[in-house]
């Protein structure tokens, strides 16, 4: 009997080795793997400088969306974006750009929340100048070419300002409509 414990006894050792092995690889892994894998919030993918060009039927260029960032969650399927730009072509007016710090993409692409710093430029043709609006939120519906904000805005022109709350942006018709406590300074330039 001795002697089969003595031949056991050089293997002692590697059992001990195999069973601490064991537990440590149990107290590194997550408790529930399968179930904590859908609390995980981590990126599918990541790209940097990235742009998207939309065409028309007729194969002219609707919109340009870029970022500096564009990172996608698959858990909740968001796609967050850093420093957004998005130019908007008409083919009668010189292209809509809409800048922001930060923004995000609708799971199925149709909708763009942009937020903080957001700026808007519709730049000068014909007689009309620069039109300039500031605010911290708004809502690009790229496909429709419309934009909406419940947030205080701000318009900045050539000859005035204009304060507001609320606006809605038709990029097609080139119509601006600001929906409560609308205030505005008018200057006039002297020659």
């Amino acid at each position: 009997m001795m002697e089969r414990v003595r031949s056991w006894l050089p293997l002692l050792p590697l059992l001990l080795l195999l069973g601490a092995t064991y537990w440590l690889n149990l107290q590194v892994q997550p408790s529930d793997s399968a179930g904590n894998q859908a609390l995980r919030h981590d990126p599918d993918y990541i790209v940097d400088n990235f742009t998207a060009t939309s065409l028309d039927k007729a194969g002219k260029i609707r919109f340009v969306m870029s970022a500096q960032k564009m990172v996608h969650y698959p858990d909740n399927d968001t796609t967050l974006l850093v420093a957004p730009k998005i130019s908007s072509f008409a083919a009668e007016y010189p292209p809509l750009n809409i800048t922001a710090k930060s923004g995000e993409i609708s799971s199925q692409g149709d909708d763009v929340y942009l937020r903080n710093d957001v700026t808007i430029i519709r730049p000068a043709y014909a007689n009309q100048d620069t039109l300039t609006f500031l605010t911290d939120y708004l809502h690009v519906m790229p496909q429709k070419n419309t934009a909406d904000t419940d947030q205080h805005v701000t318009m900045l022109e050539k000859q005035g300002t204009l304060n507001a709350v609320g606006m809605e942006l038709d990029g097609k018709a080139r119509i601006v409509k600001f929906l409560s406590q609308v205030t505005s300074v008018y200057e006039t330039h002297k020659k």
